[in-house]
């Protein structure tokens, strides 16, 4: 996705329970930009993974470049279309860039 990459690792532990890792690099920005970009991440995995991410597997948000200028509902329906594709190869698929 334009603004972000999404990797998707099942972790076959069978432990239900979904796992967010946050990342966003020095080349995105300063301090504030990282941290704007990360909090954006953070309301979208609360909103989103529940209905439709990965159970049992870590889910990793990479910031990309074009990602802290998007709106906030564009980042919504590519992260919801990301995991969308995810959800269909769920233990073969690894990324989704």
């Amino acid at each position: 996705m334009p603004g972000f990459v999404l990797l998707v690792r099942p972790r076959g532990d069978d432990d239900p329970v979904m796992r967010l890792g946050i990342t966003v690099t020095k080349k995105i920005g300063n301090a504030v930009v990282r941290n704007r970009m990360k909090r954006r991440f953070r309301a979208l995995a609360r909103e989103l993974l529940p209905e439709a991410g990965v159970v049992g597997a870590d889910h990793v948000l990479i910031g990309r470049a074009g990602g802290i200028e998007r709106d906030f509902a564009e980042l919504r329906t590519e992260l919801r279309k990301a995991l969308g594709k995810v959800a269909r190869h769920a233990p073969s698929v690894q990324s989704v860039p």
